[in-house]
């Protein structure tokens, strides 16, 4: 849902202040009770978001930044990175 859609339907006013070429100036005014609407359907929509994104370990996040950065400056350097489960393939293959 979009965030001018939530305040509306969160009993906030949205008002179309003005438009410079493509970009839209809005404001947003209500009751301090709508505001806490808003903010509660913020925090759900949040949640939501949250609960149906994939979870990964922290390891595995850490690792994956780890290789793609070493990746990246590998192919700066000139160099060509490939992943360590590779290269033991690669070593077994010609050993055999």
């Amino acid at each position: 849902m979009d965030i001018i859609d939530m305040a509306r339907a969160s009993g906030l006013t949205v008002i179309l202040d003005g438009r410079i070429g493509r970009e839209e100036y809005q404001s947003v005014c209500g009751s301090v009770s709508a505001l806490q609407r808003f903010a509660a359907s913020l925090r759900l929509c949040a949640a939501h978001q949250h609960a149906s994104a994939p979870h990964r370990s922290s390891a595995a996040s850490v690792f994956g930044r780890l290789r793609r950065r070493i990746s990246r400056l590998a192919r700066i350097a000139g160099a060509m990175a490939t992943p360590s489960r590779r290269m033991s393939r690669l070593v077994h293959r010609r050993q055999k």
